[in-house]
């Protein structure tokens, strides 16, 4: 029986200088056997890598990813699929860091089921994808799920299959009802006044300082949202809107029910006809969280107030 070629560890580290050998060592290694090779990391870690590997970094793709992965439901589409995709018959090597020190709470939900969907997104696939976990300033808890989303571990030392190994838990467990905000705006649409829910989203989102192309990018997305519910949903659902901190909230619900984990995470040719759904609300939001069981499914779309 042949063997998963999908490798997908997580690394324990304890310090910079943990990090840099481990990490520069799984790049120089993938170097040397002549593997296309790309790292996202948070950008204090990312010039930590870029240095340690000197003039070796020229030939890494280098990303941040407190930008690119800044919505955890985009790094899979966006950043890993799209590097992999671009070099069919390589065996790839990523490095990628979603988890870190100063995510929020609903960030961290988002993130710990990326993880977790990594496995189902690329069984099968000649890809290995290192995931650093600082285990000094993460809490035990995170530490604890990384156990649970990844099949093998290590650290600088030593590596050892997960005995606790079950994403699917991780990914159940974060599907949960989601807080309710203080205060909103909401209106029930169906095919009817879709453009006023779309309305409702941007007119909150100018009051916040939203305008020009991020200000689209609310209405697409909410767009997006609306139409699903009318596809998907039931034909009808309900738009809040709300801020949330320096966040505007957009959230839609209706009573459809998602069964595909990897929704919104699959990248499309933009050759092929019709509604890209989540996928977009993936690629435009800065967090997106769902909340889905029979006869019932909450999305939410976070939006970063313009500086």
């Amino acid at each position: 029986m042949l063997a998963e070629p999908f490798v997908h560890p997580a690394l324990f580290y304890r310090g910079d200088r943990e990090y840099v050998a481990a990490t520069t060592e799984f790049v120089r290694a993938g170097l040397a056997l002549g593997e296309p090779v790309a790292v996202a990391v948070p950008a204090a870690n990312l010039a930590l890598i870029e240095a340690g590997l000197g003039d070796d970094a020229k030939s890494v793709l280098l990303l941040n990813m407190q930008e690119a992965g800044r919505n955890p439901g985009r790094i899979i589409p966006a950043v890993l699929r799209e590097f992999a995709d671009r070099h069919p018959g390589h065996h790839v090597r990523i490095i990628g860091e979603p988890i870190w020190p100063g995510r929020t709470d609903p960030e961290y939900g988002a993130a710990a089921q990326h993880e977790a969907l990594i496995n189902l997104s690329f069984t099968g696939r000649r890809v290995t994808i290192l995931c650093p976990y600082d285990a000094v300033r993460l809490a035990p808890e995170v530490i604890d799920e990384a156990a649970r989303t990844h099949p093998v571990l290590r650290d600088v030392t030593r590596e050892w299959p997960s005995a606790d190994y079950a994403p699917e838990l991780v990914i159940s467990g974060h599907n949960r009802a989601l807080e309710e905000p203080a205060e909103f705006v909401s209106l029930r649409f169906d095919r009817t006044n879709l453009s006023a829910a779309r309305g409702l989203a941007a007119r909150r989102a100018a009051e916040m300082g939203f305008s020009g192309d991020r200000l689209d990018d609310v209405r697409l997305t909410v767009a997006e949202l609306g139409a699903n519910s009318l596809d998907h949903g039931g034909g009808s659902g309900t738009i809040r809107v709300w801020a949330e901190g320096a966040r505007l909230v957009c959230e839609v619900s209706d009573s459809g029910h998602i069964t595909d984990p990897l929704v919104g995470r699959r990248p499309v040719d933009p050759r092929q006809a019709g509604s890209r759904g989540l996928l977009i609300v993936n690629l435009l939001s800065d967090l997106v969280r769902i909340h889905s069981r029979a006869g019932a499914t909450t999305i939410r779309a976070y939006f970063d107030v313009p500086k």
